[in-house]
């Protein structure tokens, strides 16, 4: 047991009018008082915003200061790390606790996307991906994971119906979740299925295989453990890892998702747990079939057979591990930089019994993976309540 998340604020994801400094501000100051504190007991502040290609302001970690006068020369960083940026925040600021450097640190995560075409927004993405080797991929990184998906139908066969189920699986969560930018139950056949609607993307992926561009924000406020015993509500973070692996994907098992199978065994070692031992799990389905290799590198299904997962059921809400109650990324949305925060928030929120509809029930241990690029910059997250 390290830090504690006592309390946060998330916007609802999608097209915003919001520009990226409207959006910090507004969770920031929702999430300190949500924990029941006040800006000037802020210690230090991690600002998780992927930016750059996204947004004209290159230089956002202050913008938090916004929020309130009395955040003023707070300590403010900005953290990056591909898709993964948002948990990158989160870590940081729980080393700055375990550190002493600080009893009260606040963590936001943003994006602003929808603003940008298509094409734009693919080039930004693939910036994240080795440009030696990758930058010719038609379509961006849905070409990347395109090629994915067809290297796994190559070795163990065609699996359509397997990633039309995530998807649906997904999409049907989403419709519980206030969050969420797709809040439609899409169904199976609408996901297995080519139409006007859901065109083909990249290779075998669809538009329903693919995580949404979208604009939001999420805000967390962390503590000791000894401060967040006098707090009204207290999620303790058991246990975190992360591990990263090569950029290029000529140097890996693209199949595998090996940096995730170490950032999984790393926490739960830590913590003294196993897999089964959760409750449920927030996994990055930035496409499903990255979903479906989470599976596998997670060690719910050997390798080739994360199909046998949805076929019996264990990953649906009322499943022995239901993964991704909340929608995932691909009914919730994907702002970048948010959407780490936003997986913390939102399993927080199940661990206390706290999530609505969303609610797994008896759920008292939660697993997050986030991931930045191909599996290359992975985190892991286990959550439980402090009391």
């Amino acid at each position: 047991m390290t830090a504690c998340i006592v309390g946060w604020s998330h916007l609802k994801f999608g097209k915003s009018e919001d520009d990226v400094e409207d959006m910090v501000t507004k969770v920031a100051i929702e999430a300190i008082h949500d924990a029941g504190f006040e800006p000037k007991d802020v210690d230090s502040i991690f600002l998780g915003h992927f930016g750059g290609a996204f947004s004209p302001q290159g230089f956002t970690s202050s913008l938090v200061l916004q929020a309130a006068p009395d955040l003023r020369f707070k300590s403010a960083m900005r953290v990056e790390n591909a898709c993964a940026t948002g948990s990158a925040a989160v870590h940081q600021g729980i080393d700055c606790i375990d550190a002493g450097r600080g009893k009260v640190v606040l963590v936001v995560g943003v994006e602003k996307m929808t603003n940008l075409d298509n094409a734009t927004v693919g080039e930004a993405l693939l910036s994240a991906s080795y440009l030696k080797e990758e930058a010719g991929i038609n379509g961006g990184f849905a070409g990347v994971f395109g090629q994915i998906t067809q290297a796994y139908y190559q070795k163990y066969g065609d699996q359509s119906d397997a990633l039309a189920h995530i998807a649906a699986k997904n999409h049907k969560n989403g419709v519980d979740n206030p969050f969420a930018q797709i809040r439609k139950d899409l169904g199976f056949d609408f996901c297995r299925n080519i139409s006007e609607k859901n065109p083909s993307i990249a290779g075998p992926l669809k538009r329903t295989d693919c995580s949404l561009v979208s604009d939001g924000a999420a805000a967390l406020v962390l503590t000791s453990v000894e401060t967040a015993l006098g707090r009204s509500k207290a999620v303790a973070v058991r246990a975190k890892s992360q591990v990263s692996d090569f950029l290029p994907m000529s140097k890996r098992e693209i199949i595998a998702f090996e940096g995730c199978t170490q950032a999984w065994d790393l926490a739960l070692t830590s913590a003294g747990l196993k897999l089964n031992d959760l409750s449920f799990v927030e996994t990055h389905d930035c496409f499903t079939i990255a979903e479906l290799l989470e599976y596998e590198a997670m060690g719910l299904a050997n390798p080739g057979e994360g199909a046998r997962v949805l076929d019996e059921g264990i990953t649906q809400k009322n499943g022995k591990l239901p993964v991704n109650p909340s929608g995932g990324l691909k009914a919730k949305g994907h702002p970048i930089g948010a959407t780490g925060v936003s997986m913390h928030i939102l399993s927080a929120m199940q661990v206390r019994g706290e999530a609505g509809e969303m609610q797994v029930k008896g759920a008292k241990l939660g697993g997050i993976f986030n991931m930045g690029g191909v599996a290359v910059a992975n985190y892991v997250s286990i959550l439980e309540p402090l009391r």
